[in-house]
């Protein structure tokens, strides 16, 4: 198992985004193989970044490797893992995984044992990420990153919209492993 490169993390995020799935997350001892993901870019009305860089944002902007938490709805954190080059404002939104190792844990934190971690609020808590762990180098960080297995990517995937958005819904870039 290696650890997935800042060079190829560096493409445009709907380029890089199906290439994630089948990829897994490691945050200390939970592990969960990415099984649906969004693309994000700075020219994207549905991007936190299209209004231009804000300290909220900042992370997007490079550079790649990186993870950018944000809180929404007033109770949810989501994790994106930045792509592009230093400037550009890209990310890939990580909205599922299937748990690999550390379930219990995750059952712990999410007080259930079903459903897990298959929305982007869910999988944050699972894993115990929030806004502490934004701008964690997952191609580097001890504890947090990105891994391959040389699991491949499923074939012939099939973008679809993105979920929950109302601007740029014409732009199909989310991509989900068939279940």
């Amino acid at each position: 198992m290696k650890r997935v490169s800042r060079r190829w993390l560096a493409g445009d995020a709907p380029d890089i985004a199906p290439g994630l799935l089948g990829k897994l997350l490691v945050v200390g001892e939970c592990v969960g193989r990415i099984s649906e993901v969004e693309a994000y870019t700075g020219d994207d009305p549905a991007s936190h970044s299209y209004r231009g860089r804000t300290a909220r944002n900042e992370v997007m902007f490079g550079p790649a490797g990186h993870l950018y938490v944000y809180f929404t709805y007033g109770m949810h954190f989501c994790c994106n893992v930045v792509t592009g080059k230093v400037g550009e404002s890209q990310a890939v939104l990580l909205r599922a995984v299937v748990p690999v190792a550390g379930i219990e844990t995750m059952i712990r934190r999410r007080g259930r044992d079903h459903n897990i971690a298959d929305g982007p609020g869910k999988l944050c808590q699972a894993f115990g990420i929030d806004r502490r762990m934004n701008g964690v180098d997952l191609c580097r960080d001890p504890v947090v990153g990105l891994y391959d297995d040389g699991t491949p990517a499923p074939i012939d995937l099939q973008p679809t919209p993105r979920i929950g958005i109302r601007v740029a819904t014409e732009r199909l870039w989310r991509w989900a492993s068939p279940r």
